[in-house]
């Protein structure tokens, strides 16, 4: 079969690159997608096992720091788009190790753009390097106002500022080379597959397990909230509707203070395990906080809204009651991801 598109999904093994991933593959069949990912402990294959019979859907194991790798790809399978999603993304482990933070989200991003510099020179025509980076890019606001394109960067964290870096050297290889390249900053998501040492899924499986929920701080830092499959849905719009050298902010017009969210979990969890109601809020325990915890993140998503038409479908009550039922109903996965048990699986498989 003759492809119309060639797209290579970097991380696309992990929470939000296998819920693009998805979408792609499902959507266009006439689309061949490549899921390019090195399977850390964050890049889970079972999330798409109900893609490896699409003929329009391949997974290739490699890192992004492997320059020769990547030329080895965009020569073999002639790549016209690159989804870039790949990337270390959790703050905590930025504090203790922040070298592989440079090493993948800014060293191996410069590898990508070679790669597609150096396939697609002379003729960038249909061609598109969509970059997906963070809201963290901006730093931290007060009480009041939002993100938006024009806001200035002031990264507060090594995750961050390394994300900042890579958004920096896309848009120098546009100006430089004329590299056409998309840029999106999106909010904090939640949904199914995601890796449980984040926010939500940690505090669905304490529940679960009646273990302490740790809180940094007083609980009082405010996040906007996305559910994953409606970014994946953003994702799709901009790559497909984007301008090429514009950058959209991607948001769920969701604001919670971490406690909020916590309690919203307690409570749903409590009823849907038939426990007693305040029960699990019991498991609550304020930790020492985070160092360099940014107070507050908020997303203007206007301009994706109007521009490319695209809005949240859902509110964060019936995305986070979805969150759990999936939880819930997996507890398998999620079993497996915390004893990791999953990385058997490639042993098994794949022989990784």
């Amino acid at each position: 079969m003759k492809f119309s598109q060639i797209i290579l999904v970097t991380g696309g093994a992990g929470f939000i690159g296998n819920h693009v991933v998805r979408e792609l593959v499902n959507k266009y069949p006439h689309y061949k997608v490549l899921n390019f990912d090195a399977l850390t402990y964050a890049g889970n294959l079972r999330n798409l096992l109900d893609l490896n019979e699409n003929e329009n859907y391949q997974f290739i194991k490699g890192d992004i720091c492997d320059a020769s790798l990547l030329k080895d790809i965009f020569d073999q399978y002639q790549v016209n788009k690159v989804l870039h999603l790949a990337a270390e993304s959790h703050v905590d482990r930025s504090i203790t190790d922040p070298l592989s933070f440079v090493y993948t989200n800014v060293m191996g991003t410069v590898n990508l753009l070679n790669a597609a510099k150096e396939s697609w020179y002379g003729n960038y025509e249909d061609k598109l390097f969509y970059h997906i980076s963070t809201d963290e890019v901006f730093g931290s606001l007060g009480e009041e106002g939002f993100f938006t394109e024009q806001t200035s960067y002031d990264p507060r964290s090594p995750y961050s500022a390394s994300k900042a870096s890579s958004d920096h050297f896309v848009r120098a290889y546009g100006n430089t080379y004329g590299l056409p390249f998309v840029i999106s900053n999106c909010s904090n998501n939640y949904g199914p597959y995601q890796f449980p040492e984040k926010l939500i899924p940690l505090v669905i499986h304490n529940i679960r397990m009646g273990k302490p929920i740790p809180v940094y701080g007083k609980g009082d830092n405010v996040r906007d909230w996305l559910y994953v499959v409606d970014h994946a849905r953003a994702i799709d719009t901009v790559l497909h509707k984007g301008k090429v050298g514009e950058t959209y902010s991607i948001g769920g017009h969701n604001e919670k203070t971490n406690l909020d969210v916590i309690h919203t979990l307690c409570d749903k969890l409590d009823e849907k395990l038939g426990r007693a109601q305040g029960e699990s809020r019991k498991l609550i325990t304020f930790v020492k906080d985070r160092a360099g915890h940014d107070k507050r993140y908020a997303i203007d998503a206007s301009k994706i809204g109007s521009e490319l038409n695209w809005e949240p479908s859902l509110q964060f009550e019936e995305g986070i009651s979805k969150t759990i039922d999936w939880y819930l109903d997996n507890a398998g996965w999620l079993e497996s991801v915390t004893s990791g048990e999953y990385l058997n699986y490639y042993k098994k498989q794949y022989q990784y």
